[in-house]
């Protein structure tokens, strides 16, 4: 068996202290908790009674292999897709079976960014994030404009970006234009979809720093999908791996690597694996 020290259970001693830390801080502060969720599309069968946690205050990563239901689940919390059984309650309530009306004091507590960023290319960068308010408030228009300059300045572009139209932004520009209209309504739940894909290292690795910031200043927490490894070694305070329609493990990545089940370890223990660990170790 590949016992690998990259991924030994001393490989991240600073980091797991601080998240065990984290982890008690935030104890019995759940803001996601879903129980039993099955969800299936004809006879595949995508979720098979899973349940996990969300506590608050924390960057919760969602992980597997290319269809194994992640974008799926993001989608069921987000009332987007209707599961076959089981229950999500956030902020402590029910969200399945509400109608569009009903759901609609939940959603605008989300900030939900995309994983092609979803941004109208008819529209600039300001407007793209303004036009949240407009359909969610009754601010002023000066107002709109405002704030939403504040939250392209947030997401860490700069200040002429907000006049510019998607097709003029850089693929890393993009993603941070979806991650401010994500935050125009100062939501206290913000869901990431592949948040670094398609960027160069560089790029990601600045999003990655950006994400662990807004949570911290904004007290956001985070749930994210994601196939990065870098990310989820430097940004992830735990992480489930969902396959064969289950959740195969759940934890720190330190806990992670402690972990038997091989679609676990073939995910943790490859050569990319191996890489992202030894960074974000000598990163520390």
């Amino acid at each position: 068996m590949n016992t690998s020290p990259a991924l030994s259970p001393t490989s991240h001693p600073k980091r797991e202290s601080e998240l065990v830390s984290r982890r008690e801080a935030l104890a019995d502060t759940t803001v996601i908790d879903i129980r039993n969720l099955c969800t299936r599309f004809g006879d595949n069968v995508v979720h098979d009674n899973i349940s996990l946690t969300v506590q608050r205050g924390e960057i919760f990563a969602l992980v597997g292999g290319s269809g194994c239901g992640k974008s799926t689940l993001l989608r069921t919390i987000l009332l987007l897709q209707r599961p076959v059984s089981g229950s999500i309650r956030v902020f402590d309530e029910e969200v399945l079976g509400l109608n569009d009306e009903q759901a609609r004091p939940m959603r605008r507590r989300f900030g939900v960014m995309f994983e092609r960023g979803a941004l109208f290319g008819s529209l600039t960068v300001a407007e793209n994030v303004g036009m949240v308010l407009h359909e969610h408030t009754q601010l002023s228009a000066p107002l709109i404009e405002e704030i939403a300059r504040l939250k392209i300045a947030l997401s860490g572009l700069p200040a002429h970006a907000a006049d510019k139209y998607p097709s003029e932004l850089s693929g890393g520009m993009r993603k941070r234009a979806a991650l401010a209209r994500a935050l125009a309504l100062d939501p206290e739940l913000l869901f990431l979809d592949e948040p670094t894909a398609g960027l160069d290292p560089l790029s990601a690795a600045g999003l990655d720093e950006l994400v662990k910031r807004l949570r911290d200043a904004l007290g956001l927490t985070i749930m994210l999908v994601t196939h990065d490894l870098d990310l989820l070694w430097n940004v992830a305070d735990r992480v489930a791996v969902l396959g064969e329609g289950h959740i195969l493990g759940i934890g720190t990545m330190t806990e992670l690597s402690k972990m038997t089940h091989p679609v676990i370890r073939d995910y943790f223990y490859g050569p990319r694996g191996r890489a992202a660990s030894r960074q974000a170790t000598e990163g520390l």
